[in-house]
């Protein structure tokens, strides 16, 4: 399973299977895998995968059919960046800009190193 190993079991199920809707694995139309598929796929029980089904469901990405299966009804919106990701990305903003600025004060350094080094001695 490629999804996240964070949180509950049919959450990281129907994260995984929002990701096979995504790539195009489970099509729009296209009919998800069985309840007992996908407690072989995960080895899960049968109450686990139902509530990955049920998830799908409520959020509108699935629609079941009574005796026949549970089909995609259409793919999921991109989601926001979580607070954690915003906050990283901010934190290597950061450390860009610091490091920016400690290569330009680096480099002004050496350029009056370097100017210093040329300049002709002068005798006492």
């Amino acid at each position: 399973m490629t999804a996240s190993t964070r949180g509950p079991k049919y959450r990281q199920i129907a994260n995984d299977l929002r990701g096979k809707i995504s790539d195009g694995t489970y099509p729009v139309g296209g009919a998800l895998p069985s309840t007992s598929q996908l407690m072989a796929t995960y080895d899960v029980s049968v109450t686990v995968a139902r509530a990955a089904i049920k998830e799908l469901q409520n959020e509108g990405l699935a629609e079941g059919q009574p005796g026949k299966a549970v089909y995609v009804q259409r793919e999921p919106a991109a989601t926001e960046p979580s607070a954690e990701y915003r906050n990283i990305t901010q934190q290597i903003e950061g450390l860009r800009e610091a490091l920016g600025e400690a290569v330009q004060q680096f480099d002004q350094r050496l350029t009056k190193l370097e100017q210093t080094a040329r300049a002709p001695r002068r005798s006492h």
